[in-house]
This record gives structure tokens, sequence and C-alpha cells, in this order.
């Protein structure tokens, strides 16, 4: 058996590893590169090493830098199987369409106002071809195994989203586990990661092999950074990621309402996507923490912006107000035009409550830049910048040493750390090395690992 690292290398997008034996040829994960213009460039490039003749494709996450290359995969004439949960089925259900649509209007949009050097700028894929590509998905049940040609397959709850699993292959007798984005124990919204039983391989998530989560209070900090705006008269802008932030933040911007620690302003989720993720995770409640009641009680509370109209009207409300739209790291989507609005005032908060890939425009005003460029004009930053560290999805570095430690993985497991940026993959092997006896390494893009 070989792996060849196509992507989430080095960087924490475009996750895709193939897995070939003598008979079968497997791809773990089929991801969109996002963030630096650089890596962007990897989804226009041909496909490599033939991905489009694979005999299935398996899903860890609906999260599009995991799934959201399908599309093109489909695009380019792939027509076998993609194998995932139910819950991330429903979620890439939603979400390939709308990556497919934002990309159309943004090609469209870049036309009409000359603002792209090509003539004609198309979209990476459409929104027809991604609902062409759902039509290839087959559902996947946690801890039950699937056979492709040699290769035995079998998806365990790792909690991050709704229908997050890790993956473990094997054959010729020997085990690799692909570990997906890892959750955390103490998810305010997913239950922990199940352990993993014993591989001679594991490529391991890295997103915060760097950094250690706040222990803080949670809706203490969100409350402060409400009230202090809300005070000022000031509008709270929420940038969040349609799949599990978003139905976290209405649920405790609600129970902070409900419990008098904060004032009943009104609330607005602009996101259709988002929207319809909160119905998801109403119907599939039993995978995560909340109950049915609870988010009910959100969609009860928050008013759901699903048209354009609706949309355009929050600009005219007075007074403060909440608003949670995307995207979570602010590179398309309905914030950008409530940035256009409220940027430049002194009395906005924007609120960042995940993490944000290098080059995003959330990194960027993380950084404290002066302006950036929102629709081909620069808008001036006037805006509180905040930060809500302790809401992330993704365990950190102690997290997932705990989680290894909890799987029993045996010394000496080759252990590749993939997912993560150079900085996070570097300090992360030196914890390992210090505190483990895995064998550990950083494979990079477009290398091979046999496992013999």
């Amino acid at each position: 058996m070989r792996i060849v690292f196509l992507g989430g290398t080095e960087t924490v997008t475009g996750s895709k590893y193939l897995v070939e034996t003598e008979t079968t040829r497997i791809l773990i994960d089929c991801g969109l590169f996002q963030g630096y213009k650089w890596l962007r460039k990897r989804n226009w490039q041909p496909l490599p090493l033939g991905i489009d003749n694979v005999d299935a494709v398996l899903l860890t996450h609906a999260h599009l830098d995991h799934s959201g290359y399908v599309p093109v995969l489909y695009k380019h004439g792939y027509r076998g199987p993609v194998y995932a949960h139910q819950g991330t089925l429903d979620l890439c259900q939603v979400l390939w369409p709308d990556s497919g649509r934002i990309q159309e209007e943004d090609a469209k949009y870049l036309g009409k106002h000359r603002l792209s050097k090509h003539e004609n700028p198309e979209a990476l894929y459409t929104e027809d071809d991604a609902l062409k590509a759902f039509k290839l998905c087959r559902s996947v049940e946690f801890k039950k195994q699937l056979q492709i040609g040699d290769i035995s397959v079998e998806f365990t709850a790792v909690g991050h989203i709704l229908g997050a699993a890790s993956i473990v292959v094997e054959a010729n007798g020997k085990r690799v586990g692909f570990s997906g984005d890892v959750g955390r124990s103490n998810d305010l919204l997913m239950k922990p990661p199940e352990v993993l039983p014993a591989v001679d391989v594991l490529l391991l998530e890295s997103t915060y092999g760097d950094r250690r989560h706040e222990d803080a209070d949670i809706c203490e900090q969100l409350a402060e950074i409400i009230n202090s705006t809300m005070k000022a008269g000031g509008v709270v802008l929420i940038p969040s990621f349609a799949v599990g932030r978003a139905q976290l933040l209405q649920h405790l911007i609600v129970s902070l309402m409900d419990a008098g620690k904060i004032p009943k302003v009104p609330v607005f989720l602009d996101s259709p996507m988002a929207i319809r993720v909160s119905h998801i995770y109403r119907r599939h409640h039993e995978y995560h923490r909340l109950s049915a009641e609870q988010c009910e009680r959100a969609e009860q509370v928050i008013e759901y912006s699903k048209t354009v109209d609706d949309s355009k009207a929050i600009g005219s409300v007075k007074g403060p107000h909440i608003i949670i739209a995307g995207s979570g790291m602010a590179t398309g989507g309905r914030i950008l035009h409530h940035f256009k609005h409220w940027l430049a005032d002194h009395r906005t908060t924007v609120l960042f409550s995940g993490y944000q890939a290098g080059g995003t425009r959330g990194a960027k005003m993380q950084q404290g830049v002066q302006h950036i460029k929102v629709h081909g004009d620069w808008i001036p930053v006037r805006a509180r910048i905040e930060i809500l560290d302790g809401l992330s999805g993704h365990a950190d570095y102690f997290e997932l040493h705990e989680w290894l430690k909890a799987s029993k993985l045996p010394a000496g497991t080759n252990i590749q750390l993939v997912h993560g940026e150079p900085d996070a993959l570097e300090c992360f092997r030196d914890y390992l090395s210090e505190h483990s006896d895995y064998d550990v390494d950083i494979p990079d893009h477009m290398s091979i690992l046999r496992v013999e």
C-alpha cells in the first residue's frame, strides 16, 4: 500500500490523500485549496495522478477544504461512488451547490466590472455541477465495515462537526488511519471524538499544533463583547462558518438572552446556507449535545434572513443589533455587504469565532490592517476586532496527544502530520517527539509514503 499526499500538506486546506494497492485506488478527502492565491491556483491545475479514475472517494467530513473538490472531479469525468456519513452528506448537499453558486456569482461580478485579468472569468464549478456530483454520494454508518476492492474501510465518529469521522483503511495486513479534523473532548456542541484502533500509520491533523485553547468562560467573554458594543450603540458582526459554528453561536446568544445576561436586541442569521444547516443539526440532534428543543428555541428567537431582500433590509435596522453571516474567514458571502455598511463605524465590533487561514480577509483583519478590499473597493477598518478562540472545533496539540494516548497507539507508530501551517507542524512534531514514542514526520506536497 502507498499513500500520495496530494493536498493538506504544510497548509490547512486542500486535503487529498491517494491510497493505492496493486488492484485498488481510493481517495481519502477531496478538498478545495483556500486562502493564499498561490494555493487557490492549485484548484485550477490538471487533476493529479488521474484521480478521476479512482475506485472510490471517502470523505472525513463536509467542510469544503475536505470535500469541496468533488464537483471538480465530477466535472472532469469521475462517476464512481463518494462515501461519507449521512450527516456529512446532508451538509454537502447544502455546501457544494452554495459554493458553486458563489463561484458563478463572483465570476459574473468580476467580468461585469472588469476586475479580472481574464476577459471572461469562469467558475471552478457551477451550482449544476455540484448538484450532479451529489448523485454519486453513498451513506456509510459509523463502526460499519466497508469493502472497496482489497481495501477494508471503517468510519469512526470524531466530533468536530456533524458527521465528521476518522477513517481507517486496511490492506495487505497493514492499517492506516486518517484523522480528519479532530474535535475536542469538552466541545460545547459536539460529542467527544471516539478513540482509534491501533494503526501502523496515522495521518494526523495539526491545525492547532502550536497552540493551546484558553481555559476561559466562553459565555462570559461573549456576553462582555456584546454588552460593551450594545452599550456604545453599535453592531456586532460575526463572520461565521455555516456548519457548526453558526449553530453554536445561535444557541449561546439565545441562552444568554434567556438568562438576562445580554439585552434582547434583534439578532439576524443572514446566511441561507447556515439556516439550512441549522435545520439539519436539529434533525440529527442525536449526534451532538443540543436537544431538538434547544435547536428549536434558537429558531424562535433569531430572525432568519433567507432572501436577498431580507438581507438588504437589515441595513435599515436602527439601534444595536447582532448579525451572524457567512463566511467564517470573510472570504465571501453576505458578511462582506455588512462590512461595507458598518466596518468604518468605530462603534462596530467584528467578532471572529474560528481559525483564520493565512491570506484570508479574516486573518488580515486580525493582524490589524487599516483597510480591506471588498468587491473592488478599499474599506477602512475602524471597527473593534475581537476574537473568541474558545469556540474552535479543533483539538489543540495537548488534546490531540491525549486522544492519541486514549487510542492506545503503540510506541513506534508512524505519525504523518498534515493539515497544519508550517509553524504549527514543526511545533507539534517537537512536542510529540519530546512527549511520546511515536515516529513523527511531516510529509511534503506530492510526496509518497510506502506502507509495507
